[in-house]
């Protein structure tokens, strides 16, 4: 979707200041989905596809602080592109891709995973928050993993 709303053209004049942050975000977000696709296959022994989901509840490495670590890098990669190419309708598509995500989440993943590893997941949820990491040692408790 970046490239139908930019065709990867870059704004003329962009701070370098603005493609730097630009690069970390986009390097960062990748680095998250790399990681969180290695937790789904090694401790979910799955996928995050609904086809060919999990079959073991994902809780560790950077699921400890966050529940939705993945939906939170394509944000960031999304916001990344826009910074490096100097583009505003970007971070227009952030915001709309946010919005469906968390629509996606709350309407359709969260009652999922509820129904398929109840008090498992129960737990979890009210252990990690969401959206809005946690700092390590934040006092609440840390989610139980194999």
């Amino acid at each position: 979707m970046p490239w139908l709303l930019t065709g990867w053209d870059a704004a003329r004049d962009v701070a370098w200041p603005f493609v730097a942050a630009g690069a970390v975000l986009v390097a960062a977000g990748a680095g998250v989905l790399l990681h969180a696709f290695g937790r789904f296959v090694v401790e979910g022994l799955g996928t995050p596809a609904p086809v060919a989901p999990t079959e073991h509840l994902v809780v560790g490495g950077l699921y400890r602080y966050v529940r939705n670590p993945m939906y939170l890098a394509v944000g960031a990669t999304i916001v990344g592109q826009a910074l490096i190419l100097g583009r505003p309708a970007l971070l227009l598509y952030a915001a709309l891709f946010g919005a469906a995500v968390f629509a996606f989440v709350r309407g359709y993943e969260e009652p999922t995973l509820a129904r398929r590893f109840g008090a498992e997941y129960d737990a979890y949820r009210r252990a990690v928050p969401g959206w809005w990491p946690r700092r390590p040692g934040s006092g609440r408790p840390e989610p139980k993993h194999r």
